[in-house]
């Protein structure tokens, strides 16, 4: 020790000389000190050094602590090493490894089930037809500006069957695979009806047309391509309703006149129970584009208030529905807004890749539930089941391999809610070191309904216009938009159904470009990949250890060996799972680095917990919140272990707990904060509650959620 001192174990031996003795027991005449496992003494003088003898009539000091010294000794070898958190240990000393904190990340773990390959036979569509837009009965102006300003010569085949028949002005009920090219299928002949009215539409006439999206970034992107296409017929104009903006500027555009309006549904009835400027008498066009979406969404009172509103002023108008999936609900919206329609479906089935049948009424089958989904050709599909500790390191893996590659990837990575978008977009940003390239200042993008209007609009934008770079989103983000070149899709949890899967791998692979996805899974949701097999969808395997093994490519992640001369690390499965150990510290570094950041990783969990909940009762087999080690799914936020008090942290307020008149309330309402917290347990428990505790848990939890 040197001039350290010297430490005296009072297990092992007898204490130094008299005068040693002496000093021991000014230092020690309170009982309490001895209960301390060693004690440290400092000599005034080197010279002084204590005898190896121990006077006999030195008694110990207490008699209890006689009882400790057998337990203590057999931690004294523990207790020279200094103090661990909870939940973390030192690692390969023994080896000549460097001491690196780790989260357990590897023990305790769930068996990985295998994911049997199943030989499925996708449903395919052909994307493009051999016929031109000049082949159409189009205007010339119209023609060259498909051709020129949007750099188009060949139809879709989408758009091949559909552009006809509501050029003929029948109504139509479209469903094609996402990316086929819808939004054109319907705009053409919009534009071309409208442009050849007479006498000349005029902007005081109101709408001509009515254009209902689920989304504020579709309105935007269908607002974007119909004002593109009327870059020839200046006299009509577009106009977009989607909020996130001043009502009143709103009110003002609609009083000097939209002619083609696109719109979401709650925006549009807003507008409708309190702008008198608005009337829908010249309305010759009603599109709903995403018709599913936009049910699933809750709108279906807004689209009722709107059919009533626009039944009672336009007598007369053409009827469009347009969806990649078919659904009860669109098929209830399809009777009561669809005058005899023609049903266009595009499948590989028939012989010419086409199927149009006339119904007078649209029906589903009773097997809607378990229908097949039209699939881009030139989309891989993967999957990959890792516990729930090694989530987030498995997708920083992912993005830290892609991002090696020579062209860097666009990626989307959709997560659950809002507050897990924020969170992983901050963490990410923060210790994943990608570099950015000119001109191109950021990498990581975020987006979802949290945001404001302003900021959504320039983020769609700016990842539009990227050639690599990484967004991070909800749903809001899954419908419709035509995101350029993006070549990555990561589901971080899996979608409610096989139809939202379908939208979110849509986002890439579109109009006959090549994509890839990967579904990301805990070994529990394993059951999800069958679900998958059952609407014909085929998906490969990914091995999380192949995913890892990126962190071997990682300088910020080396282990710092001990002596002077540095090994070069080996590429064997110990040194994958020493890095990804020193990744996860650094995670658990970053959020426990300041009460901000565990607050956030602490509501993104508790977000997680309830959007799991979520689930619809068909799916609960797969997806229980009981099924979760909520313990193992704090870490794959950063937090050492899962907080009991966290329902209490985050809703509780302590003003009202110490409030006498609401003493009671007060404590029914934590009460139910304890008991939901009982399924948040220590990684190194069993993860469940006891028996008796199962439903009032589940009870309380479903209030929570």
């Amino acid at each position: 020790m040197g001039d350290q001192g010297l430490i005296l174990n009072i297990t092992e031996g007898p204490v130094s000389s008299h005068r040693g003795g002496s000093n021991f027991h000014k230092q020690g005449n309170a009982r309490g000190k001895w209960k301390s496992r060693a004690v440290k003494r400092k000599y005034e003088d080197a010279s002084e050094h204590p005898s190896s003898k121990r006077p006999a009539h030195v008694s110990p000091p207490s008699i209890q602590s006689a009882g400790a010294a057998a337990k203590l000794s057999k931690k004294s070898k523990a207790d020279s090493s200094p103090k661990k958190p909870p939940g973390e240990k030192k690692e390969g000393d023994s080896k000549g490894r460097p001491s690196i904190k780790t989260s357990s990340l590897f023990k305790n773990n769930p068996e990985v089930p295998e994911i049997e390959r199943l030989n499925v036979k996708q449903v395919q569509e052909e994307v493009f037809s051999s016929d031109s837009f000049s082949g159409l009965a189009l205007h010339p102006h119209l023609v060259a500006t498909i051709t020129n300003v949007l750099n188009l010569t060949q139809m879709t085949s989408v758009q091949k069957m559909t552009i006809p028949i509501l050029q003929s002005g029948r109504d139509a009920m479209v469903r094609s695979q996402t990316g086929s090219g819808k939004t054109l299928a319907y705009s053409i002949p919009l534009v071309q009806s409208l442009q050849a009215v007479t006498p000349k539409i005029q902007r005081s006439d109101g709408p001509y047309a009515l254009v209902l999206v689920p989304t504020r970034e579709l309105a935007l992107q269908s607002f974007t391509t119909v004002q593109k296409l009327l870059k020839p017929f200046t006299w009509i104009v577009p106009g977009v309703l989607m909020g996130g903006e001043k009502r009143k500027s709103e009110k003002a555009r609609l009083r000097k006149g939209i002619n083609i309006l696109i719109s979401t549904p709650g925006r549009l009835v807003d507008h409708i129970n309190s702008t008198k400027s608005i009337h829908f008498t010249h309305v010759r066009w009603l599109i709903v584009d995403e018709a599913d979406r936009i049910l699933d969404l809750g709108f279906q009172k807004d689209v009722t208030t709107i059919l009533n509103s626009l039944n009672s002023q336009s007598q007369q108008r053409q009827n469009v529905l347009l969806s990649a999936t078919l659904s009860q609900g669109v098929v209830r919206l399809a009777d009561i807004s669809l005058q005899d329609p023609v049903s266009v479906t595009v499948t590989e089935d028939s012989g010419d890749g086409i199927q149009q049948t006339t119904k007078p009424n649209v029906a589903v089958t009773e097997d809607d539930e378990t229908d097949s989904f039209a699939v881009p050709e030139n989309l891989h599909q993967n999957v990959v089941v890792v516990p729930s500790k090694l989530k987030l390191v498995t997708l920083s893996a992912f993005i830290l391999g892609k991002w090696k590659c020579d062209k860097k990837p666009k990626m989307i990575v959709f997560f659950p809610s809002c507050e897990l978008v924020e969170f992983h977009h901050t963490m990410l940003k923060s210790i994943l070191p990608l570099e950015g390239s000119s001109p191109n200042p950021g990498i990581f993008f975020q987006l979802h309904g949290n945001m404001e209007q302003e900021e959504r609009t320039d983020v769609f934008q700016r990842f539009s216009e990227t050639k690599a770079g990484i967004l991070l989103c909800t749903d809001v983000a899954a419908r419709g938009l035509d995101l350029p070149q993006v070549t990555w899709i990561v589901q971080y949890n899996a979608p409610a159904t096989a139809a939202e899967y379908i939208h979110r791998v849509g986002r890439t692979a579109r109009i006959g470009a090549r994509g890839n996805s990967l579904l990301i899974l805990i070994p529990s949701e394993a059951g999800y990949v069958q679900t998958l097999v059952d609407h014909k969808i085929s998906i490969s395997e990914m091995k999380m250890e192949d995913l890892l093994s990126n962190l071997l490519l990682e300088d910020f992640l080396k282990i710092k060996r001990a002596g002077s001369k540095q090994k070069a690390e080996s590429a064997d499965p110990q040194t994958v799972r020493e890095r990804a150990t020193v990744l996860q510290t650094k995670f658990e570094d970053y959020v426990h680095g300041s009460p901000e950041t565990i607050s956030s990783a602490k509501k993104a969990l508790q977000s997680y917990i309830r959007s799991y909940a979520t689930y619809p009762k068909a799916m609960k087999h797969i997806f229980h919140i009981r099924s979760l080690h909520l313990g193992h799914v704090a870490k794959s936020f950063g937090l050492r272990d899962a907080p009991h008090n966290l329902s209490q942290q985050l809703s509780a307020n302590p003003k009202k707990r110490k409030d006498k008149h609401k003493r009671a309330d007060g404590h029914k309402m934590v009460k139910k904060k304890q008991r939901f917290s009982d399924l948040l347990n220590s990684e190194y428990s069993s993860g469940l509650t006891p028996k008796k505790k199962k439903s009032k848990v589940a009870k309380s939890s479903n209030k929570e959620t």
